[in-house]
């Protein structure tokens, strides 16, 4: 079991952020087979030719070369300083900021748990210019493998963070941390990982602790624990299944577009937990002027319901939408 000892100071300054470079880092995982881990269909076929280009083409393979099921730099994908402003660019930014220094002591420790790697790959990370290299690699590869994908992306992660600052707000972080994760508790004043290899306690100090979605480090759990970068916990964002079922409901919403239409059944059947308009519109790949209009449509048919929360109006199902979407999954 890890464990992050909490204090009261630690609680005001603890926050959620995203992290797209450490989506890329988790995607980039996944595609060079880490065991335990998976793409959606849709996902593979479209990236993998790419990513075999990438191999080809760019070097890659020293960024690979550092990443084992047991251990990962933290300066590939540094925990994010911008909250839920954090952007790519500002990700590579502080890549590119890395000493070399700090970037050898850690790539050291990398390839100690990878072991050997092939001669060019351990001659490209020994150069006085291997920080850039990386950096340009995640570039190219973000570019290729990401980008496109992102925006749904990110609107999952959002929409994970908005019912969680409403559970903070109701409950505080027992009420937050809750169905986070089956790995993660809140227990005598701190945050308890369980099921992970690393073990330890770690006190937050005062700093706090960042809080980060992710879609493709569904279903585990991940912590950045190592100095100088702050200390994070990265947990699998809710209603990310739905993108690794590619038979779901939402996907395919059936006989319930007969009624409504396809886009207003996928709309209502994407509500199972209460969205904002852009981030409902992302999350479906729509325009935020045509999800408004079919949410507005729903609404007034008695569907949905919305409510504030804090700067945030949501929509979410009534009675009537949930029984509505409970019969197209029956069906």
């Amino acid at each position: 079991m890890f464990r992050f000892e909490v204090e009261t100071e630690d609680l005001l300054h603890s926050r959620f952020a995203l992290s797209p470079l450490f989506e890329l880092d988790a995607l980039l995982r996944t595609l060079a087979g880490l065991p335990g881990r998976r793409l959606p269909g849709a996902w593979s076929r479209r990236v993998a030719p790419a990513f075999r280009r990438l191999l080809a083409e760019t070097p890659l393979d020293a960024v690979l070369a550092l990443q084992s099921p047991d251990y990962g730099p933290s300066f590939t994908s540094p925990p994010p300083d911008r909250g839920l402003a954090q952007t790519i660019e500002g990700d590579l930014e502080r890549v590119r900021a890395t000493p070399l220094e700090l970037a050898r002591r850690e790539i050291a420790g990398a390839l100690r748990y990878r072991g050997e790697v092939p001669a060019a790959t351990a001659a490209r990370l020994r150069d006085p210019g291997v920080v850039g290299m990386i950096a340009d690699a995640l570039e190219a590869a973000w570019r290729e493998l990401l980008a496109p994908g992102w925006p749904q992306l990110r609107a999952i992660c959002e929409r994970d963070v908005v019912h969680r600052a409403g559970r903070l707000g109701e409950g505080g972080w027992e009420a937050a941390l809750d169905g986070l994760n089956g790995q993660v508790r809140w227990r005598d004043r701190g945050v308890e990982i369980v099921g992970t290899r690393g073990r330890g306690t770690v006190a937050l100090g005062g700093r706090g602790l960042l809080l980060i979605p992710s879609a493709f480090l569904w279903p585990r759990v991940a912590m950045h624990t190592d100095e100088p970068w702050p200390y994070a916990l990265i947990y699998p964002a809710r209603g990310i299944a739905a993108l690794w079922e590619e038979d779901s409901a939402v996907a395919d919403p059936g006989a319930l577009a007969g009624l409504l239409g396809r886009t207003r059944a996928r709309v209502l059947l994407a509500l199972e937990d209460p969205a904002g308009t852009t981030q409902l519109a992302r999350s479906l790949g729509i325009a935020v002027g045509a999800a408004g209009d079919h949410l507005t449509v729903l609404r007034r048919a008695g569907l949905l319901e919305r409510a504030r929360a804090g700067r945030h109006v949501l929509y979410r199902r009534t009675p009537l939408g949930d029984a509505l979407a409970r019969g197209a999954r029956e069906d």
